[in-house]
This record gives C-alpha cells, structure tokens and sequence, in this order.
C-alpha cells in the first residue's frame, strides 16, 4: 500500500509520524502493527523497528561518518551482520541509487539530493517492511523530487509499504491516489489526489492546494 498525507505546517503531520514511531505517545487511541498495538508493554520495540525504515526531513546523517559507515552502522549495532558482508549490502544498494561512487565521501561533501539518496540507502539496506518518508523533497528542485518520486515508486512496486508526509504537491501527485489531508490534529478529507485538490466546498482544502499551486 501507498499513502500520502498532507497538510499545512502545524496540522499534526510531525505528531502523528513521532506517534507511528513511538518516539511519542498518543494521547487516545490505538496504533496497530500486524494486529499489535504498538504501545502494549509486551510489543518489543527493536524487533519493530527493524521492520519500520524512516527517511528524515534533514535526513539525519551523522556528520563525522563516511557515507558507507553511515549506511552500515545499524547493519552491524542493530541486526548484527558482520562487517564485510554489510559493505558488500550497502554498495549494492548504492549502485542502485547511482552513489556508489560517492561511498568514501562525508555529508559535508555531498549535495542535498546526495543526502536524500544517501539517507534512502541507509533505510533501503535493512530490507524494512514499512518506509516512513517524512517531507523526503522540501530542499530539492523539480527535477530531483521527480528522481526522488519514482525511487519511492519502485520501492512500492518493489512490495515495501510507503507513507509519506509531504506538503509537496508535486510528489504528492506523481505517487498516489490515497491522499490523507490533516489539518488541526483530525482528517479532514480522503481520496484522490485530484480529487482532493478540486474540492472547492473545504475552504481550509481549498485555501491549502491553491497556495501550494502558486
């Protein structure tokens, strides 16, 4: 499955993805992992999130690591795989991303969309069942948002889960019909994005994908 949710700043996005990754608690409700309600005593954190995968809004790369280290490290902390058979994994999937040349190099030295890739990769390498993309284009141009889109696209296609936080209506346009609006903490609307984007009877929906279009 693919979802996208948006909204205007302050509407709950950054809560609600803070909640789906326990890093904060709900104040009511219930968040359900294969059946699990993810705040039971008994629901064993590290076993979920080394199913669960997050790309950051400012991708979250430790600064004094090269880019192999960084896509690496949870390989060997977290999962345990020795270091050589991780490197062979990260280069694989840098390949893929079209950095593998890059490897050696630290963040400093690599361009915001070479952080995006580099952030993607190091989720991509521990094969998660869901992938959390949260505002994965809010520092790239047209052309890389598009790149980043139809990556995001061939994980889905690949069977990987997607939810994506985004007030990015062009990505949000390029990768799906199930659209999530939030605004004030509740869901305000749901369905297709062109739907979404023509319902004039909302105002707050209206107001939000007409300055989003300027």
């Amino acid at each position: 499955d693919m979802k996208v949710v948006m909204g205007p700043s302050g509407c709950g996005k950054t809560t609600l993805l803070r909640c789906l990754l326990r890093l904060e608690e709900p104040d009511y409700g219930d968040i359900y992992f294969h059946g699990r309600n993810i705040y039971d005593k008994e629901f064993t954190v590290l076993e979920f999130r080394k199913k669960v995968g997050c790309v950051f809004q400012n991708y979250a790369l430790y600064r004094h690591l090269n880019v192999m280290d960084n896509i690496t490290l949870a390989l060997c902390k977290v999962f345990g795989m020795p270091g050589q058979l991780a490197r062979e994994k990260a280069l694989h999937v840098l390949q893929k991303l079209d950095m593998a040349s890059h490897s050696a190099k630290y963040p400093s030295q690599l361009s915001g969309g070479q952080q995006q890739r580099v952030a993607l990769a190091r989720t991509m390498v521990t094969d998660p069942e869901l992938i959390i993309f949260d505002e994965p284009t809010s520092a790239l141009d047209p052309l890389m948002t598009r790149e980043v889109g139809m990556l995001i696209k061939q994980l889905h296609d690949n069977g990987v889960t997607i939810l994506c936080v985004t007030h990015d209506i062009r990505l949000a346009r390029l990768l799906s019909d199930n659209v999530t609006f939030l605004n004030h903490g509740k869901i305000r609307a749901e369905g297709a994005f062109t739907d979404l984007a023509l319902r004039e009877t909302d105002p707050d929906i209206h107001c939000f994908f007409s300055e989003a279009q300027r």
